[in-house]
């Protein structure tokens, strides 16, 4: 399989290069970076000095590629995806970026301003492989793969919205607060993310509105039926990789009225959520709240649901790597669903801990 990353000076393109550079189905065809274009790809980034590769500054072997990422810019990413889609009709895109996720296009030019290929919008299928896993398959041309927030909030979520196994049992108003380290705000210099601006210091941000909020609400909304309305606040914090999302929502009168203690209700939650995620390889429930740490590294989320009957509150809290899970890792995984190849091919490795 000869496999393509546009994109390979930036953290994301770097996490699919680590991932895919030692798998013996996988051919690394170019990794394409304009502004390290001749260098060895271990002057960027000296952890992958083991590949020997050299940095492209072009995309010269399109047509020769069965799998494309492109770890780009928005609206950069949307003009590359159809031009390759354009040119080589049978090569699948995994866009990194958020130029396809979002269905509707006045939504999508609300935050990103104008769509550079908005008539691929309704071709391409959000790469959330636990919730839409029949649409990513080798007939899929074009994936639009997740960002790391609404990743780690919406599969927290998604179990309490779904019928798929019963009625849903939280109403469709939740609020969702997120940690991420600094490596998602990507590898440009930005005076915020200096160390001395960083280090034992913690903030929100992106309080009138983060792009990623669109993203929640779509995939929510999608697995009730009707709108879901999101409260979401990001917030930065001084690791370099990972993700931590608390959720919170109100409980169903039918939910509240079926059970008389606080203890009993958790048990059934989460095992509520075992059943709903049994054939997601990558999905673990856990009884104790979960660490960054304990994911990092590897393609899993770690969610725990509790019940507050006092309150009438679902608290859901996830934690995923948000280059793996959150990105490099999700695109990995479509990339094997796109194939025929199982899902949790070169993707079975632990958390690295302590």
């Amino acid at each position: 399989m000869k496999v393509s990353i546009v994109g390979i000076t930036g953290y994301v393109g770097a996490e699919l290069a680590r991932l895919l550079g030692r798998r013996p189905d996988v051919e690394l065809l170019e990794v394409v970076g304009r502004s390290a274009a001749g260098q060895p790809i271990g002057k960027v980034f000296p952890n992958l000095a083991p590949l020997k590769l050299t940095v492209a500054g072009e995309l010269e072997r399109m047509t020769e590629a069965d799998v494309i990422f492109l770890a780009l810019p928005h609206h950069a990413s949307a003009e590359t995806a159809a031009e390759i889609l354009e040119k080589s009709p049978t090569t699948k895109v995994i866009d990194m970026s958020a130029d396809f996720r979002l269905k509707d296009r006045a939504t999508y030019e609300k935050w990103y301003g104008p769509h550079p290929a908005a008539y691929l919008l309704l071709e391409a299928v959000y790469g959330l492989p636990e919730l839409y896993r029949d649409q990513i398959n080798p007939q899929t041309r074009l994936i639009a793969n997740p960002g790391c927030y609404p990743t780690c909030s919406t599969l927290g979520l998604a179990p309490a919205l779904s019928s798929k196994l019963g009625k849903p049992f939280i109403e469709p108003d939740v609020i969702v607060d997120a940690l991420s380290g600094t490596s998602g705000a990507g590898r440009g210099l930005k005076q915020n993310l200096h160390f001395s601006e960083m280090t034992e210091s913690t903030a929100a941000y992106g309080l009138e509105g983060h792009r990623h909020l669109p993203e929640i609400a779509q995939t929510l909304t999608d697995v009730y039926g009707s709108p879901v309305d999101v409260i979401f606040t990001p917030h930065l914090v001084p690791l370099s990789r990972g993700m931590l999302a608390t959720s919170y929502a109100r409980l169903t009168d039918d939910f509240v009225a079926t059970y008389k203690t606080q203890a009993e209700a958790t048990q059934a939650v989460r095992q509520y959520y075992r059943d709903f995620y049994a054939n997601d390889p990558f999905v673990v429930i856990v009884d104790e709240s979960p660490y960054t740490k304990q994911v990092a590294g590897s393609n899993y989320i770690y969610i725990c649901p509790t019940i507050n009957l006092s309150s009438r509150r679902l608290v859901v809290v996830s934690a995923l790597d948000n280059l793996t899970k959150g990105a490099g890792g999700e695109g990995v995984q479509n990339m094997n669903l796109l194939m025929g190849l199982p899902e949790t091919t070169g993707l079975d490795m632990l958390g690295l801990y302590p």
